[in-house]
């Protein structure tokens, strides 16, 4: 069963985010972002369908990273996750007629999502979740709604600005990492750390020349240190970060681009990149295609 909505349900249904009191991303006090919850979501979708369900329930249980600023980061203080990945998912959750505070989320690492998803465990993964074919064979994917790749993060006074600068030069990621084997490529000297967090101290002390990594990770770094830290290079690799949902609700992926489509359309897309990831003084992307979802 494929989402079906009216016309006139389309258009009463997006979302306006509005900002107040930018701050640094990943931090205490940082964006502020409002969401705009559809009423009477329910009655706009198909019986049977996972978002009438939802929107019927109130409630919907969404995997954010915890660790990455910028993307999805939640502090021992925080009431709820912040950064450009939990903005998705308050535009996906308000179309179904649920507000901020009634979204579950749960903390999702790179090795989970596709249990989580398969077991139900969450209803949506928005965790810098890069869509693959293998990936697509398990779990549903739909996106992307952001376009990264690999890039550099530098002191700001850094005389790296282009790739070719990299030669003989220390730079640093998470262990194991196939940044760290696309940088030695590049004839870097690679060094591996447990976390992204040591990796970015390293930079910051000087006892590193640069940090590689997906360039989103990386502006939600600059971001929390913007008069210190800065990202350059054009990206090297690419990676498109896609909404997960299970395979055993189909229907969900129409309506989860048509939604974002709405929100790229409209600037609501545009105003969460702006409030998170656009903290640190990158410009705002276009926003990119969206794949068209496979056939019932």
């Amino acid at each position: 069963m494929r989402f079906i909505r009216t016309k006139a349900a389309l258009a009463v249904t997006g979302l306006a985010l509005s900002l107040a009191a930018c701050g640094d991303a990943g931090e205490e006090g940082g964006e502020s972002v409002d969401v705009d919850v559809a009423e009477n979501a329910a009655d706009e979708f198909e019986d049977g369908s996972k978002m009438k369900e939802l929107a019927e329930s109130g409630s919907i249980k969404i995997g954010v990273k915890y660790d990455q600023p910028g993307i999805g980061f939640k502090g021992a203080t925080d009431d709820m996750p912040k950064g450009f990945d939990p903005e998705i998912g308050k535009i996906l959750a308000g179309d179904l007629g649920i507000a901020p505070e009634d979204i579950e989320w749960e903390e999702t690492i790179s090795d989970n999502r596709e249990p989580f998803l398969q077991e139900g465990q969450v209803d949506l993964v928005i965790a810098s979740y890069s869509i693959t074919d293998e990936r697509r064979e398990v779990v549903g994917q739909a996106g992307p709604y952001y376009v990264t790749g690999q890039q550099l993060l530098v002191k700001s006074d850094s005389d790296i600005e282009t790739l070719e600068d990299v030669k003989g030069t220390e730079v640093c990621s998470v262990t194991g990492s196939t940044s760290l084997e696309n940088i030695k490529a590049e004839g870097a000297k690679p060094r591996g750390f447990d976390t992204y967090s040591e990796c970015v101290d390293q930079v910051l002390s000087g006892t590193v020349d640069a940090m590689t990594t997906d360039g989103a990770i990386l502006l939600g770094y600059a971001a929390e240190n913007p008069e210190e830290l800065k990202v350059v290079v054009e990206p090297f690799s690419e990676e498109r970060y896609g909404v997960g949902y299970s395979l055993d609700t189909p229907e969900m992926c129409e309506w989860i681009v048509e939604t974002l489509t709405e929100a790229q359309e409209e600037g609501t897309w545009a105003e969460a990149f702006e409030a998170t990831l656009g903290q640190s003084g990158v410009e705002t992307p276009e926003p990119p295609a969206m794949d068209e979802c496979p056939a019932a």
